[in-house]
């Protein structure tokens, strides 16, 4: 294992519990901000998973899941904006 895998261990282990904790109680913001925390860690292990294979063909993952979970924030954003 090297220090790649390690630190993609840590970030799952220790980053997404308390995002996915945000993420499920609260009001609605405080989810939506949980959601947005778990997107960036897991965009950021999946980057660290790539540099630690070596593979850069597991780029894409990443890359995509960031633009998406960008484009969802802002229509999260939207429907609590209306009450919804």
């Amino acid at each position: 294992m090297n220090i790649w895998l390690a630190s993609a261990l840590a970030l799952m282990v220790g980053g997404l519990g308390p995002a996915l904790w945000i993420g499920a109680r609260g009001e609605p913001i405080d989810r939506l901000v949980g959601l947005d925390l778990a997107a960036a860690l897991c965009t950021l292990c999946l980057l660290l998973l790539a540099q630690g294979f070596g593979q850069s063909s597991y780029l894409i993952a990443p890359l995509v899941l960031a633009m998406l979970s960008f484009a969802g924030t802002l229509v999260f954003t939207r429907l609590l904006g209306r009450g919804v």
